[in-house]
């Protein structure tokens, strides 16, 4: 069924191999059974130690195609204690896991209320922008302070970032005077990028929505971030890990300036993708 020929290059007769394969999915959710989208499932193959990788969809759906064998498999997803079985997948058959229920991490417990204030030797502020169609363009901002207020309920806190704009730097002297300039972040005008956070909602996993507001280039808009959280650690005092990640819209914030090239071809993209890294050190320790 799904062997099929393939010519060896020679002359004489086609060389006949078998691509022998079936399919393997399960349907993940958390103790409560919701989906847990971007979950992940690893499967090692027994006798060739070939591994493969697959992330579920929004419905905690995760499927994946493989050659027949003996796997071991791993699904795991961030803030929650990972499942491991051993599991037969057979040519031309499905093989389905039973719907899995992860367990809340115990590690991952949440910060005591209070204040946190961002380490910037810890913490990365990064941007992506897409240049002429063809490649990403990196880039971050170097100097910036802020802090997490942790509410007595969770939900009640709220995050303040204040960035120095002309602390950009994409690793290219030219390119980042021109980000500073009038014609994008317009530093002489506007020195200070900001952004309040002010409602925390939980989503599955270690997910957190946020909502917020971020004040760049003279415009005010409303900004959510979808942020992980990490856990807790001791090191030099009592600090926090955080992940978060929002896209944003040159034009929503008058960014506008454009050239155009060849066939319509843009010179910079309309959209950023921004990307946090977060350590932060609780207040007086």
């Amino acid at each position: 069924m799904f062997g099929r020929k393939r010519h060896n290059g020679q002359r004489g007769g086609p060389v006949t191999f078998n691509a022998e394969a079936g399919l393997l999915s399960v349907r993940v959710g958390d103790e409560n059974g919701r989906p847990l989208p971007g979950t992940q499932m690893v499967m090692l193959h027994k006798r060739t130690q070939r591994q493969t990788k697959v992330v579920a969809d929004e419905f905690g759906l995760a499927v994946s195609t493989l050659a027949a064998g003996t796997y071991a498999v791993s699904v795991s997803a961030r803030g929650y204690q990972a499942k491991n079985s051993t599991v037969e997948v057979v040519s031309g058959d499905h093989t389905s896991l039973d719907d899995l229920r992860l367990v809340p991490d115990e590690n991952r417990q949440l910060p005591d209320p209070g204040e946190w204030v961002l380490d910037p030797d810890h913490t990365a502020i990064r941007f992506i922008a897409r240049h002429i169609g063809l490649c990403e363009v990196h880039g971050r901002f170097r100097s910036f302070e802020g802090s997490i207020v942790v509410g007595k309920q969770i939900e009640d806190s709220t995050v303040e970032v204040v960035i120095d704009a002309a602390s950009i730097d994409t690793s290219a002297d030219k390119r980042d005077e021109h980000l500073r300039s009038p014609d994008f972040l317009d530093v002489r005008r506007f020195p200070q990028i900001r952004y309040h956070g002010h409602r925390f909602r939980r989503a599955p996993g270690d997910r957190w929505s946020i909502d917020g507001t971020l004040n760049l280039h003279g415009a005010s808009r409303g900004v959510r971030l979808d942020a992980g959280y990490l856990g807790l650690r001791t090191w030099n005092g009592d600090r926090l890990g955080a992940v978060a990640t929002t896209e944003l819209h040159r034009e929503d914030f008058t960014i506008n300036w454009q050239q155009t090239l060849a066939k319509g071809l843009v010179m910079v993209g309309s959209t950023i993708e921004i990307k946090l890294d977060i350590q932060a050190v609780r207040a007086g320790t």
